[in-house]
């Protein structure tokens, strides 16, 4: 596999398995998303200033409403980061 096929697969096995969590096995509800933040994303939760960032961040990927967060919405979350950290390094 290409780097890139590469890291699609780790993407989806990453939503996978905490969305098998409990629930739906296709979304990720409110804990899980949390689980999955504080495990694959610690640096993003220990870079907030508050609780309320963090907060208002889990809040902002439920884009459809629904109280939870499908696939759609969790690689939107993962690119905007990405996008972030590009930005970022490209200043420096």
């Amino acid at each position: 596999m290409t780097q890139l096929e590469t890291a699609m697969a780790i993407l989806m096995k990453t939503f996978d398995t905490y969305a098998a969590g409990e629930g739906k096995k296709d979304t990720l509800n409110n804990k899980e998303v949390k689980t999955l933040l504080e495990k694959e994303l610690p640096g993003l939760l220990k870079a907030a200033k508050n609780q309320g960032e963090v907060d208002k961040l889990l809040g902002g990927l439920d884009f459809n409403g629904d109280s939870e967060v499908d696939f759609s919405e969790f690689v939107i979350l993962v690119a905007a980061l990405t996008c972030a950290c590009h930005d970022r390094c490209a200043k420096k």
